[in-house]
């Protein structure tokens, strides 16, 4: 087991989320992901990251699998201009690889809104620290488990 996934079931166990993590194959895109759960397109988490041009930080937006994040949006959230994280930024502040980057588990603390079309489902599934597993959740336990802020932040 990958250290990543490693730390995604040690955060799901120590907030006391018993759920499974399934292993899709390839699952790059939210359509992958939800054909190989069997679930809806927008019951998939994505995690899109964005680098805080004046911050440098790197910034979280969790959105349904159909949805796509504005840029003005997300930027008044954040309070800064928003740029494209590379894979360095986003592995050293998250621990994850692009593709694989879940909700939680995270190596650092990191800035996180959720889009509310995700509470228009009980479960949703996410990334579990790599690009072929993935896990369900009660989509009510996202802001509790992130520390993110519903926002409306998508085209």
């Amino acid at each position: 087991m990958s250290k990543s996934l490693k730390r995604v079931r040690r955060a799901l166990d120590d907030a006391g989320i018993e759920t499974e993590i399934r292993e899709v194959g390839q699952a790059r895109t939210a359509q992958e992901a939800a054909d190989s759960v069997g679930c809806e397109l927008d019951q998939i988490v994505k995690s899109i990251i964005y680098r805080g041009l004046s911050s440098g930080e790197a910034l979280l937006f969790l959105t349904a699998g159909g949805n796509r994040v504005n840029d003005a949006k997300a930027s008044a959230l954040a309070g800064e201009d928003l740029g494209k994280a590379d894979a360095d930024l986003i592995r050293a502040q998250t621990g994850f690889a692009i593709g694989g980057v879940a909700p939680l588990g995270h190596l650092n603390p990191i800035r996180a809104w959720f889009d509310p079309r995700l509470a228009d489902f009980a479960e949703i599934w996410a990334a579990a620290g790599t690009p072929r597993h993935v896990f369900a959740m009660k989509s009510t336990d996202l802001p509790r488990l992130t520390g993110a802020q519903e926002a409306d932040f998508t085209a």
